[in-house]
């Protein structure tokens, strides 16, 4: 089991590195369907400066109002010549998709990129992680080298501010967006902070879509506080049903293979609080694994379910 810990472990490192090498070159991205405004270095007094881009459909019309759908790992969602690995969301070409036949509402998007090397310690929920035993945070700040999964301290709740007091009031001056209709997706780590932004601000955001969640944190699947610890808050902070919806889902090979038994513990949970099939989805998709272009390929999926009319 250690060897396999110590396999992920360096998966998630070089996937981090690539990240942040790409983030640095801040390529143009081009879309097939719809278009894109690019904004270099946002800056913020919460977080480090960062490139947003916001996909607006072909048929974006000043006279009407839009949903917003704010997106983690904006690098990777639309463009794969720009991208560190060659794979994409096909974000624009999803929503065009599913827009132009009237399947969801019409939707703006906006791709938030990642902090590179502080992806985990941006996206990783901070109250659960202030929760877990001193030791145990220490421990997993003071890892070096090849073994550093944080950069430096989790400031996913700075992330969040950033989120609430200053993208999104920037999004709503600027695009023709409704104030009542927000949501929020991402994957792996990004999957974690999009269920923590609706917990820790119901009022904000309607809902999110979270694929393939890393529930274990790190990748320790033996004697692990951390699922625990998510479970923990997600019980004490869940919204009530009825006005936000939350989907989550996971494949079954290479990281997602580690998935299925935390995510079952949360279904339990969400059943406990209420949720039923109108407001909550867990989907298992067999033979997926954890890649831009599993996501891609089962994406028209949340959307339905998060942004139907």
């Amino acid at each position: 089991m250690r060897k396999l810990s110590v396999l992920l472990l360096g998966l998630l490192v070089l996937t981090s590195c690539k990240w942040k090498e790409n983030d640095q070159q801040s390529q143009a991205v081009k879309v097939s369907a719809g278009s894109i405004d690019h904004i270099e270095n946002f800056n913020s007094d919460f977080i480090s400066p960062r490139n947003i881009e916001v996909w607006l459909p072909e048929d974006y019309d000043h006279g009407k109002k839009y949903a917003s759908l704010y997106m983690m790992d904006g690098q990777m969602l639309f463009d794969s010549t720009t991208t560190w690995n060659r794979q994409e969301w096909g974000v624009d070409e999803t929503m065009h998709q599913l827009v132009s036949k009237e399947e969801i509402k019409k939707t703006i998007v906006i791709a938030i990129g990642n902090a590179g090397a502080s992806r985990h310690a941006e996206y990783f929920p901070q109250k659960p992680f202030e929760a877990l035993p001193q030791q145990l945070q220490d421990s997993l700040l003071d890892l070096k080298g090849d073994n550093r999964l944080f950069a430096e301290k989790v400031y996913s709740d700075d992330f969040l501010k950033f989120l609430v007091k200053e993208l999104i009031p920037f999004i709503e001056k600027n695009y023709f967006v409704k104030q009542n209709d927000r949501y929020i997706a991402g994957s792996s780590m990004g999957g974690l902070i999009s269920w923590y932004a609706v917990c820790e601000y119901p009022e904000v955001f309607d809902g999110a879509a979270c694929l393939s969640t890393h529930w274990p944190g790190n990748f320790d699947t033996e004697n692990n506080p951390i699922p625990e610890a998510f479970l923990a808050y997600l019980d004490s902070n869940l919204p009530p049903p009825g006005h936000h919806k939350f989907y989550f889902d996971y494949g079954t090979e290479t990281l997602d293979a580690m998935y299925e038994p935390y995510q079952k513990k949360v279904d339990s949970l969400m059943q406990a609080h209420g949720y039923t099939g109108a407001n909550w989805k867990t989907e298992k998709f067999e033979g997926a694994d954890h890649s831009e272009n599993s996501w891609k390929k089962r994406l028209k999926i949340p959307l339905r379910f998060l942004l139907k009319e």
